[in-house]
């Protein structure tokens, strides 16, 4: 499974969620979506401008977990 730690990486960055919106330009709800892993996808442009505002790295922002149960 593909977990998303944006909110790791907000806090570290110290940006609000209001602020990271408007920086990627993706509204707030999409954005609320993604932080609270509830997104099924995910647009590469988005997450480049998020590693962008973030100054941060793809792997910082997804990472990958097999399932408990395999």
């Amino acid at each position: 499974m593909i977990i998303v730690n944006l909110d790791v990486m907000m806090a570290k960055r110290k940006i609000s969620l209001n602020q990271l919106a408007e920086k990627v330009g993706i509204t707030l709800a999409n954005l609320s979506i993604l932080k609270n892993n509830k997104a099924k996808a995910i647009r590469f442009s988005t997450l480049e401008a998020i590693c962008k505002a973030l100054n941060c790295r793809v792997e910082d922002v997804l990472e990958y977990r097999e399932d408990e149960e395999s």
